[in-house]
């Protein structure tokens, strides 16, 4: 069976039980796994895929919940490290009205980012298999290092490699290190999923046509663009794209809608007959937007990330949001 990689941070969200109030307002918390890479896998196994999860976290009590979640679930366990050294990374959130989100990180360093790139020489990698990846993991560490080799053993192999920036300014030390971080790593990509918050941001173009067009560098085959509420689109590198309009939902929290969208996609890419990329989304890819776009949707309007996935039976007997 194919298999999505996702390697990158696993750590504890703290939601807040009350909504728009800064941070340091908030009194008390919710505790929800997250982690954007951790979220995307859980989405595809969620859907019915089979998802695998690298990253290292602390001996510690948060790093057992994770592994417990991520184990119920399904979601391979085998290429979680454990550390004595470092803590499992922790995120406070607060929210507006409107479900939007302010992070405060406590990972200085936390047990992600001293992952050994030794650790996935034997993974059992081929062309079948689809690597997936964010920014947070990129800052100077030696888990870059490690989503370096990784990213080559998936170039030998012929796999997929998917990159979601998922910007978290917070975590660096400047907007220029955030940006030139995801610029060296964008042309290792064969998929880019960029909302529309992050476009000029990380291109430094302010027309959306020409931003994505500068996106389509080296091994790049599709961007997908993600707009809110106002759906999503796929693009392609002759200039062709797919476009879906989104659900309108009251929305109450969206932490992980953007993970929960790109695993839904790459949930549906596992389930390609072929490995060609392109011509597989130019055939399907109004659909696999719809059914993405309304996963999105649905995590919206719930708290947390993982815990508001929907599986698959619960879309198949959902008649609506």
């Amino acid at each position: 069976m194919r298999k999505l990689y996702a390697i990158g941070e696993a750590l504890i969200d703290f939601i807040p039980n009350t909504t728009d109030s800064k941070l340091k307002d908030v009194e008390t918390f919710s505790r929800q796994v997250g982690g954007a890479p951790c979220n995307v896998a859980s989405t595809v196994q969620k859907l019915g895929g089979q998802a695998e999860m690298i990253t290292q976290l602390g001996e510690d009590a948060f790093g057992d919940i994770i592994v417990e979640t991520l184990d119920n679930l399904g979601v391979g366990t085998s290429y979680i490290k454990r550390t004595n050294v470092a803590n499992t990374a922790l995120a406070f959130v607060s929210l507006t009205k409107s479900g939007e989100r302010d992070f405060s990180f406590y990972r200085k360093p936390s047990a992600d980012m001293l992952y050994d790139r030794d650790n996935i020489k034997d993974l059992p990698i081929n062309e079948n298999d689809i690597l997936h990846f964010c920014s947070v993991d990129l800052v100077d560490s030696e888990m870059k290092e490690a989503h370096k080799a990784i990213i080559d053993k998936f170039k030998q192999q012929k796999g997929i490699i998917c990159f979601d920036p998922n910007v978290r300014l917070p975590l660096w030390e400047s907007e220029e290190a955030c940006k030139a971080a995801i610029r060296e790593f964008i042309p290792h990509a064969n998929i880019i999923k960029i909302s529309d918050e992050e476009l000029s941001f990380i291109t430094d173009i302010n027309n959306d046509e020409e931003a994505i067009a500068c996106l389509f560098q080296n091994d790049v085959e599709v961007v997908i663009y993600t707009k809110g509420s106002a759906g999503s689109e796929i693009y392609f590198k002759d200039g062709t794209k797919i476009s879906h309009e989104g659900f309108k939902v009251q929305a109450v929290d969206t932490t992980g809608a953007g993970d929960a969208f790109i695993g839904a996609m790459l949930s549906k890419i596992l389930n390609f007959e072929t490995l060609n990329l392109t011509q597989e989304l130019k055939h399907q890819g109004e659909d696999i937007l719809a059914f993405s776009n309304f996963v999105a949707a649905k995590v919206t309007t719930n708290y947390g990330a993982i815990g508001s996935i929907p599986t698959l039976a619960e879309i198949n007997n959902s008649e609506a949001l």
